[in-house]
């Protein structure tokens, strides 16, 4: 298990501030077989940055030609990922890649499938944005009652995976439903799940967070869709 390649899937859209920095802490990290970042439309000068990474480093590039939306970002990820264990990271600095080792480590130590960095398992993190918290709560235990399990962060931007998961898997989503239907269909298919506590600094709307409150409806529906149908 310990010579396990590990792909990290970033999906990136007007990342321009924070992308050279988000790159260079998974690369400090030393754990990434490959980087595979996928531009989802990005008009910030973005794209410009990712011609100095594209091809280096275990880095590969993928654009869209127009913005799809982050879940259509994840699924062109990966699709194109090479390696045994997958693990999405935000490219926005609010997940912190020095939590990889503890992120990996159910897996390779055999005993788990799907891994989820929990922000609210007392791990350290930035106070701000209290309605944010509670709908991400309110879904969470949503996710829970529908599904019969007892996650504490449904809705957390850092899953982990081995490759068998996905395999097979359709997935759908184009914006951000894809954190609630890749987790519907991972309970469906009683994938073992592990949560970590994880650091987490969140950034708040004046500093370009883009998820809104439509989203939030949105994920309701896809937990109740995905209850009854694949």
């Amino acid at each position: 298990m310990e010579n396990m390649k590990l792909s990290i899937i970033m999906p990136v859209y007007n990342e321009a501030n924070s992308l050279r920095e988000i790159v260079k802490r998974v690369q400090q990290v030393g754990l990434a077989w490959e980087i595979i970042l996928v531009d989802d439309g990005s008009q910030d000068g973005t794209r410009e940055i990712l011609k100095e990474f594209d091809g280096s480093q275990n880095i590969r590039v993928i654009l869209h030609e127009k913005n799809q939306g982050k879940g259509a970002a994840v699924r062109t990820g990966l699709a194109a990922a090479r390696g045994d264990i997958l693990l999405i990271q935000d490219a926005d600095l609010e997940y912190d890649p020095r939590d990889y080792p503890l992120l990996l480590k159910p897996i390779q130590e055999g005993i788990a499938d799907v891994v989820y960095g929990s922000r609210f398992l007392g791990g350290p993190r930035r106070v701000t944005m209290f309605w944010h918290m509670v709908a991400n709560k309110m879904l969470t235990f949503m996710t829970n009652l529908l599904y019969d399990t007892i996650l504490s962060d449904m809705e957390t931007g850092y899953k982990v995976f081995r490759r068998e998961v996905i395999e097979g898997m359709p997935l759908h989503a184009k914006r951000f439903d894809f954190e609630p239907e890749f987790t519907a269909k991972v309970l469906k298919r009683h994938y073992r799940i592990y949560e970590v506590p994880i650091s987490f600094n969140p950034r708040d709307y004046s500093q370009g967070k883009k998820i809104k409150l439509r989203d939030a409806f949105e994920a309701v529906w896809t937990l109740l869709k995905y209850r009854f149908v694949d």
